[in-house]
């Protein structure tokens, strides 16, 4: 077993430091490079003040002292602190080290809460030899990459469909970019009934047996469910955003839950409020927070054969997103055996010294 020793954490890095302001004006959905700021990835700019290896810790935001691995060329700015090992130590492992630390503990109390770069350094960790690092980061780090490859998996397949849904039905490339006559505008209400969730976000946790859908982008889990079957989630408010969902479910209160009556349609019928999203929430009410209602839902109008049954195109949908559902179920696998083992490596419980790099 490898022998572990504390430092301050200044004294294991090449560099401990913030990045640089940009512009809103230059950070766009397109672009080069990523831009972190304390959430995370802002968007994309075609400069980069940062190559190479580093931890990027959340300076400033809600995710005040989250903590993300990166490699490659990117901007960082003034509220993420990026972090480099120096010679002796590796990079990937202190990332992982400084995940367990609990950071945003350290921040002010102020109504924005903020990281100091200098509290930072000051932070004892304990480290065991460069060797012991690099082999604890090639067992965390692989199972990072899988869960990242799935992910771009994901991503390009549902970019896929969407292209596919929006060539066929909006453009109509197929057929010389008309509507053809045998083909009419359904609404969503003819395939399915518009519900809401049951349940206020207090049941919602870290941990539990079934997914709990919010407004939120992430999903949480809880104990029971209230819904089950092949289903597209809408957030009723606040960040809207659609889901897709196969098996048994909880949902909040202001999630509208549509389950369609044939689930062949499920995954055209995702696509298709996906692709529309902006469209159907330009009619949100509310003056603070906006909202749609069920009848937004129920009245969204979309074109599609007459005899839709006979369209083979309709099940390439349900196909393509049984494949996100096997990586999305891959990815929640991984994702739970690094979490178990993240303490235990980060410990020194677990004997890495016969793992080959």
């Amino acid at each position: 077993m490898d022998a572990w020793n504390t430092y301050e954490l200044q004294s294991v890095c090449s560099r401990l430091s913030s990045g640089k302001g940009i512009r809103a004006k230059d950070i766009s959905e397109t672009g080069k490079y990523p831009v972190y700021g304390g959430n995370g990835i802002r968007g994309y700019t075609d400069t980069n003040n940062f190559d190479g290896e580093c931890a990027v810790i959340g300076r400033q935001g809600a995710n005040c002292g989250n903590v993300r691995f990166f490699s490659g060329k990117a901007y960082m700015t003034e509220h993420a602190v990026v972090v480099c090992a120096n010679e002796n130590n590796h990079t990937r492992f202190l990332s992982y080290l400084l995940s367990t630390m609990q950071l945003g503990r350290l921040s002010g109390q102020s109504a924005q809460p903020g990281l100091a770069v200098k509290t930072l350094g000051i932070q004892p960790v304990c480290v065991p030899k460069l060797d012991a690092q690099k082999r604890i980061a090639s067992v965390l780090g692989a199972l990072d990459d899988k869960i990242a490859l799935n992910q771009q998996i994901n991503k390009n397949l549902e970019e896929q469909a969407q292209a596919l849904y929006k060539a066929w039905f909006v453009d109509f490339e197929p057929f010389g970019g008309e509507m053809p006559d045998d083909w009419r505008y359904y609404k969503l209400s003819e395939f399915l009934p518009v519900v809401t969730g049951k349940k206020n976000a207090n049941v919602s946790s870290d941990k539990g047996v079934y997914p709990f859908f919010s407004c939120s982008q992430d999903i949480a889990w809880t104990e029971d469910y209230s819904f089950e079957g092949n289903a597209i989630l809408v957030a009723g408010n606040g960040d809207f955003n659609v889901k897709f969902y196969n098996g048994k479910f909880e949902a909040y209160q202001r999630t509208y839950v549509l389950i369609p009556r044939n689930p062949i349609y499920t995954a055209w019928l995702y696509y298709a409020i996906k692709y529309s999203l902006d469209k159907i929430t330009m009619a949100a009410r509310g003056s603070v927070i906006k909202f749609i209602t069920k009848g937004n839902l129920e009245e969204f109008s979309f074109a599609a054969p007459v005899n839709l049954a006979d369209m083979e195109l309709i099940p390439k949908f349900h196909s393509i997103n049984e494949m996100i559902e096997r990586n999305k179920k891959e990815i929640l696998t991984l994702s739970t055996i690094r979490d178990a083992l993240l303490p235990r490596l980060m410990s020194g419980e677990i004997d890495v010294s016969k793992i080959e790099i």
